[in-house]
């Protein structure tokens, strides 16, 4: 018994981990990262920015995850690394910290429960991009673990006797019962949390093989239970009720279905993240499972941001009922077809207050100061540092970039990590990180949206003041102001402004284009020669128009 209990603990090895952080390096202002890897030969790395240092880092994790494959991939006879670390990456630190040398301690029922299956290569990243993690862990860990991702699952181990045991006893190494069925030390499965049995080993002495049990039913029907996996977890076999366990499996194939379609469809898309949100609410229900909870909401709001994104595109709100023969809103160009939003209505709301913002905090009152404040504004809305290149400066400014970014620079609003030559020479495969001081994140936040609707407002101004005919009729900053106004301020229809108001007032529409109220009528005109514009009219201090056909996916956000 001593023999093979000790051998089976032997051929048991440490599931491997790889630990790969990025950490501030230098003084805090220099925004200086240092990049390490917990292999001993990976030697650090530092990158003089956080963007750098994470591409860095992604490229490190991939080169070790093709190393792995090359080498065979996860490994069947391993111990869960999670396991070894009292599986405290998915469960709340209870205050009692692991001793050295105690992997195979006794647990709890309520830790042992979450460890057990195939053991299976794992990748995790944390949300703010300092940390990644591959591990070889137990499936029911990775599942359990927030953000992990499976990546490969290892083939069973072959648990064997150790050489000897048997002929040491007198006995080959198969034998028949007297029912005729086989047995031995062939393979078996094992999962990555069971150690080694005491009963192992009980037939050293030389006594007979008792006859193998017979199968239960039960155990033959949890075999044949369909697998399935949804969100990057692994449906239980045994969760209860089956109708739950069914709909998540069915849900995830679902999923994995509409990833492959040719063509979006947004409203099967909101029906399936309704569905999610109702089924793993009644699992966090079942399980007790706090991050299941977490994962219905984000499906809930998953759902409503898919509804919303699909009528605002169509020029309708949520809740609109279009019965009937009742007329949608339309491209003037393409007839009765929808309109393919750029912009939703709610992100409207933080685009129209960027550009109320820079308004009223840019540092200087030329028109094209204004704008590059605008465009760098929106690359580092939220973190106070974005990428740049000189492409994207004479592509706002054209002639006049070189000159209106050494103004910002020279005022201390802007900061480069070198000259502004070297910023108009940057090519963009590669990027210069450019830092607004005002904008970081220990100052007071001017804006409050997330990344998405950042990315999404970035890259509807960029549409906008660089669209084909404006520059085409090498219209200045100031037009190219006013389209963004115009655009911002438009009903999905592309009447300008709300229909109690009659349009933005020209003070507002000044402020924007940092021209006096009684040449708006004039820049607006240049619009109009421009297509951007179908009609315009400035009676009553209100700037009335509507925009042409051709843009009506850069409007509709009142």
């Amino acid at each position: 018994m001593a023999v093979e209990t000790g051998a089976w603990q032997e051929d048991r090895v440490a599931g491997r981990v790889w630990t790969v952080r990025l950490d501030p390096y230098g003084r805090p202002s220099a925004g200086s990262v240092r990049l390490s890897c917990s292999r001993p030969a990976c030697a650090d790395q530092r990158f003089p920015g956080a963007a750098a240092g994470r591409k860095a880092a992604v490229e490190h994790v991939n080169m070790h995850l093709a190393r792995i494959r090359t080498g065979g991939g996860p490994r069947g006879e391993a111990w869960c690394a999670c396991r070894a670390a009292d599986c405290a990456w998915h469960t709340p630190d209870t205050g009692t910290s692991p001793v050295a040398g105690q992997r195979g301690r006794p647990r709890s029922a309520a830790e042992a429960v979450k460890c057990g299956g195939p053991v299976v290569l794992t990748v995790y990243a944390d949300r703010a991009g300092r940390l990644w993690r591959i591990a070889e862990t137990c499936a029911r860990c990775a599942a359990a673990t927030p953000g992990c991702r499976v990546l490969d699952t290892a083939p069973p181990a072959a648990r064997t006797a150790p050489a000897g045991t048997d002929q040491a006893a007198g006995k080959p190494a198969a034998q028949r019962d007297p029912s005729g069925d086989t047995v031995g030390h062939g393979a078996a499965a094992v999962f990555s949390d069971h150690g080694p049995s005491p009963a192992a080993g009980a037939a050293s002495a030389p006594t007979s093989v008792p006859r193998a049990r017979a199968a239960s039913p039960g155990g033959a029907s949890r075999r044949a239970k369909r697998w399935g996996k949804i969100a990057e977890r692994i449906v239980p076999h045994d969760l209860q009720p089956d109708v739950l366990r069914m709909e998540l499996i069915e849900l995830g194939d679902a999923f994995r279905a509409y990833q492959q379609r040719a063509e979006p469809d947004p409203a099967l898309l909101a029906r399936l993240h309704e569905r999610k949100a109702r089924a793993f609410a009644s699992w966090a229900d079942v399980s007790g499972d706090g991050a299941l909870r977490h994962e219905a909401k984000r499906a809930e709001k998953a759902a409503q941001t898919t509804r919303e994104m699909h009528a605002n595109r169509g020029g309708q709100t949520v809740g609109d009922t279009a019965g009937g023969n009742q007329p949608v809103v339309g491209d003037r160009v393409s007839g009765n077809h929808l309109v393919e939003r750029l912009l939703t209505r709610q992100q409207g709301v933080p685009a129209r207050a960027v550009l109320d913002y820079v308004a009223a905090h840019s540092p200087h009152p030329g028109a094209e100061v204004r704008l590059a404040v605008l465009m760098l504004t929106l690359r580092a809305a939220r973190a106070g540092t974005g990428n740049v290149t000189g492409q994207d400066l004479t592509g706002w400014l054209q002639d006049d970039a070189e000159r209106v970014l050494g103004r910002l620079v020279t005022g201390g609003w802007l900061r480069l990590p070198g000259t502004v030559a070297e910023v108009m020479a940057s090519r963009p495969e590669d990027p210069v990180e450019v830092t607004v001081p005002t904008l970081l994140p220990e100052q007071p936040r001017p804006f409050t949206f997330g990344k998405t609707s950042r990315a999404r407002i970035s890259g509807w101004a960029q549409k906008v003041v660089g669209d084909r005919k404006l520059r085409k009729k090498k219209l200045g900053a100031a037009p190219r102001l006013l389209a963004l106004c115009t655009a911002a301020h438009a009903r999905p229809d592309g009447r300008l402004g709300r229909a109690e108001d009659g349009g933005p007032h020209l003070d507002q529409a000044a402020a924007v284009t940092a021209l006096p109220p009684e040449e708006v009528a004039e820049h607006a005109g240049l619009l109009i020669t421009a297509d951007w514009l179908a009609e315009t009219d400035t009676a009553g201090d209100r700037l009335r128009g509507q925009l042409a056909g051709r843009v009506l996916p850069l409007g509709g956000l009142l």
